[in-house]
């Protein structure tokens, strides 16, 4: 039992980096696809509509923010990698830098799909028509991959012990 303990440990580091770059990466996903390419929708735009210049001055700095947010995870990311890489302890696996971005990404979809597209209800995936379906379908792609990143940590998992 001790050296399997050892071993997740000493696979933390790469788990935690793959973590916070997966956060940042799926906020510029979200960023990029939805806010600029798709222009489904800003930050405030469910309760600033994009119908006036100051509406969309105030839209604009709200993405700016949130996309400075994800600029700093994935900066934060890149550190513990930077980090994790450094040492001789840790164990490198792709299913476990994979699955931990996964997890990553998975956990940014969920949480901020449930808190401002539920809870505070500031925007929705795509306002309009079928609304709550496709912010539901963003949860639902969040726990999907959270789930999908996970069971690569544990297929990592076992292929270590095998080795």
């Amino acid at each position: 039992m001790e050296a399997k303990n050892e071993t997740a440990h000493r696979r933390m580091p790469l788990i935690i980096a793959g973590i916070f770059l997966g956060l940042g990466l799926g906020g510029f996903v979200d960023g990029i696809l939805l806010h600029q390419i798709l222009q489904w929708h800003h930050m405030l735009s469910n309760i600033r509509p994009l119908k006036t210049v100051s509406n969309i001055d105030l839209n604009m700095v709200w993405d700016g923010l949130f996309h400075a947010l994800d600029w700093v995870l994935t900066v934060v990311g890149v550190g513990l990698l930077w980090r994790a890489g450094g040492r001789e302890d840790v164990p490198w696996s792709s299913n476990t830098f994979v699955g931990s971005l996964l997890i990553g990404a998975g956990l940014f979809n969920f949480v901020e799909g449930l808190i401002d597209h539920q809870i505070l209800g500031i925007h929705h995936v795509k306002p309009g028509p079928n609304q709550l379906a496709w912010d539901l379908a963003f949860l639902l792609s969040g726990v999907l991959l959270v789930v999908v990143g996970w069971i690569m940590l544990q297929n990592s998992k076992i292929r270590q012990k095998l080795d």
